[in-house]
């Protein structure tokens, strides 16, 4: 599951790839997606939603401004892909770092690494963890490793949890965010302690950061000294940053050299990827700097979407969490998904206004239950508080 308001996978799964005679499905999800792009207050305007004119086009023009246009091309990862690499490297002050297409194998060949490594194949993560319900059972099925699962809550594990788990693991994966329990992250002290935690067990720590982008604000410490908790990063290139697509492994530089070997094993020796490259490199340039900016405006538009649902007379509704950690959070209702997607279609088809996109059925609970992921971008940044109340207040009417 992903959001359609981030540029990440649920987008991918809601973009027009329509050809030919188009089935009642797919005709609704082309209303949803030119409302959406239509629509001209929105929270964000996710990348992937452009068209190839304009992708193109901001491709061009921020690429003079992040590396010399007049160099030769990348053939199978040098050039543009390299620079691409030490600069990641740099930024999370690891010694090395590699570019994959994607987290998948990124995060496929950083575990298999480690397992060699410490002689054990069993990785303890979260079961909402991205590999556990985003990848079909890809670490076994393809790696041969065996996952456990030290915590069960809408949380990262606790210390006490990684101390007392009663079996071995080699390597403890921590997804920071954890998505799809609300974009949640433990406090620094809580961390800490997890990490150490692991250290006494001698497993070897490697952090899932898919969005490790926005996650300084809520600890109060700059990316590299997160990312020193750990022995390996993976960061994602086009979520949060609007990248076309791709990710980057970083660690110990023995570590990258055999990861690079596993890349070209698992197909990813790519010729040349230097649209993906320079999108990278354009948004470490111009996203990142922002990204406080939207993790402080995601808490202004979080508290007034619970004072606007509280004024609206919605009912039970929940926030969450309260206050966002990051410039993502959900929102839940006691509604189907259906009827809570035609509503904000319909708001943005008739007002404008796109507050919300498509909502998602509780995996677990009672039925008829449902919640949508919320992403504030630079367009976010314009919308004062009242605007926010005055958004759901719509949105609510659409309920009737």
């Amino acid at each position: 599951m992903t959001d359609t308001t981030t540029g990440t996978d649920e987008q991918a799964r809601d973009a027009d790839g329509t050809a030919g005679p188009q089935s009642p499905e797919e005709a609704q999800r082309l209303r949803r997606i030119n409302a959406w792009q239509a629509a001209e207050r929105v929270l964000i305007r996710p990348p992937m939603n452009l068209s190839l004119r304009e992708r193109l086009a901001a491709l061009t023009a921020g690429a003079g401004a992040v590396t010399d246009l007049d160099r030769p091309a990348d053939i199978y990862g040098d050039g543009v892909v390299a620079e691409l690499e030490e600069r990641i490297a740099d930024l999370l002050g690891m010694e090395a770092a590699a570019f994959f297409p994607t987290g998948t194998m990124a995060q496929q060949v950083a575990l298999r690494c480690w397992a060699g490594r410490t002689g054990n194949a069993t990785v303890a993560l979260h079961p909402l963890a991205h590999p556990e319900v985003h990848e079909r059972g890809a670490l076994g099925a393809v790696s041969g490793l065996r996952t456990v699962h030290p915590a069960h809550g809408p949380r990262l594990p606790t210390a006490q949890e990684i101390r007392d788990f009663d079996e071995p693991f080699g390597t403890l994966m921590l997804e920071l965010p954890l998505r799809d329990a609300g974009f949640v992250l433990p406090t620094w002290e809580e961390l800490e302690a997890v990490v150490a935690a692991a250290r006494e067990r001698d497993a070897v720590v490697h952090i899932d950061g898919a969005r490790l982008w926005e996650c300084s604000p809520h600890f109060g410490r700059e990316l590299p000294e997160i990312a020193a908790l750990a022995d390996s990063v993976y960061v994602s290139l086009y979520k949060t940053l609007g990248g076309i697509s791709g990710a980057a492994l970083a660690g110990p530089a023995s570590l990258i050299e055999e990861a690079r070997t596993w890349r070209h094993r698992y197909g990813g020796q790519v010729f040349q990827q230097f649209p993906a490259a320079l999108a990278a490199l354009t948004g470490l340039d111009q996203e990142l700097p922002r990204l406080p900016s939207y993790v402080a405006q995601a808490k202004v538009v979080a508290q007034a979407m619970a004072e606007g649902f509280a004024a609206a007379g919605a009912g039970w509704f929940r926030v969450h969490p309260e206050p966002p950690h990051t410039h993502q959070f959900q929102v839940w209702l006691p509604y189907g998904p259906d009827v809570l997607t035609e509503a904000a279609v319909r708001q943005a088809e008739e007002t404008g206004v796109s507050l919300f996109r498509k909502w998602y059925p509780a995996a677990a609970g009672p039925p008829g239950v449902s919640f949508t992921e919320v992403t504030v971008g630079p367009e976010g940044l314009e919308w004062t508080a009242e605007d926010v109340r005055d958004a759901v207040r719509g949105f609510v009417e659409r309920l009737g």
